[in-house]
């Protein structure tokens, strides 16, 4: 590498130092940089070593390929997880599971903590844990076509880095979580969850351009500045907020629905169990103690089943309006 260079490959992701701009890029390119077990980890070894080089002034973190990351990656844990490390066999222990995620929540926070400020650059989606990664950022620089949302807000998931209410306030954290739908880039900007939406052409020049000018700025101010604005944010409840999320986010995985969700995504595949998730249907809510069999039907068969109950209802409504405007 010439002078001033530095390049550190990782499995699920690589590190570039160069001059006083150090690029974190999430390297799963195939899976959407979707987070596997060792990913959390490592964001945060690449992080500490950013910190540690003292020719580093700012850190930008991206994600290879057609996505800044997709979220975790659920067709292994959804689908498999043979060894119930996210949805423990019965009865489980609240307390186990939220060690094991309270670890990547920080690993994550390893951002937000890090003593020099961190870019997000956000293109394709940054979706469910792939949100909770772009949030522990400083800012956020994101494609106005980008997609950002917790998806997982509807069953099987919360957000346990929490950030959503500290970016956006109450009223539109709450429209993100309520619904788990993803918004556009320029949505995201024009709300102040991103710093910056531009087309997605110019992604590349307006971090650059960000980096570069927060770069001139010395280490030590850049610090103080930052150790500012995180106490304020420390002091509005910030890690006891994300104590809640992170073990909320076991109860989700591990709830009547919850359980429902895994059993229909090993059934019929994550694919199936996010389309229905995702699409705005009434998702299942299983009685205490009920593992959702009445709810496990084929993805045709539901299919069918609904159009069926649709068109019921319309002939019903139909000749309802027909009675009315007879009389």
């Amino acid at each position: 590498m010439a002078k001033g260079k530095t390049k550190i490959a990782h499995a699920t992701l690589e590190l570039r130092i160069d001059g006083r701009v150090a690029t974190i890029t999430l390297n799963r390119p195939e899976r959407l940089n979707a987070i596997d077990d060792a990913m959390p980890g490592e964001i945060r070894a690449a992080v500490e070593a950013a910190n540690a080089d003292e020719r580093v002034h700012v850190i930008v973190l991206q994600g290879a390929g057609a996505a800044f990351c997709a979220g975790y990656d659920l067709k292994h844990y959804a689908e498999g997880d043979a060894t119930n490390r996210y949805t423990q066999a019965m009865p489980w222990d609240p307390m186990r599971d939220y060690a094991f995620m309270k670890r990547n929540t920080d690993d994550f926070m390893s951002l937000w903590r890090s003593h020099k400020p961190t870019i997000c650059k956000i293109h394709g989606y940054a979706a469910a844990g792939g949100s909770d990664i772009a949030l522990c950022c400083d800012l956020i620089v994101i494609a106005d076509d980008a997609r950002i949302g917790y998806m997982p807000a509807r069953v099987w998931g919360c957000p346990t880095t929490a950030m959503w209410v500290y970016r956006l306030g109450a009223q539109r954290a709450k429209r993100m979580l309520f619904t788990g739908d993803l918004i556009d880039g320029r949505t995201a900007a024009n709300w102040g969850l991103a710093l910056q939406s531009v087309p997605a052409a110019g992604l590349d020049a307006a971090v650059a351009t960000l980096a570069n000018r927060i770069a001139g700025v010395p280490r030590n101010q850049l610090m103080m500045m930052k150790l500012t604005i995180n106490q304020a944010i420390d002091a509005m409840g910030l890690p006891q907020t994300q104590m809640f999320a992170t073990l909320f986010d076991g109860i989700t995985r591990h709830s009547p629905e919850g359980l429902w969700f895994k059993r229909y995504a090993e059934t019929y595949g994550f694919q199936a169990a996010a389309e229905w998730r995702d699409s705005g249907r009434p998702l299942p809510e299983p009685a205490p103690g009920s593992l959702g069999d009445e709810f496990m039907a084929a993805p045709a068969q539901r299919d069918a089943r609904s159009r069926w109950s649709a068109d019921i209802a319309g002939r019903r409504k139909a000749t309802r309006k027909s009675k009315k405007s007879k009389a």
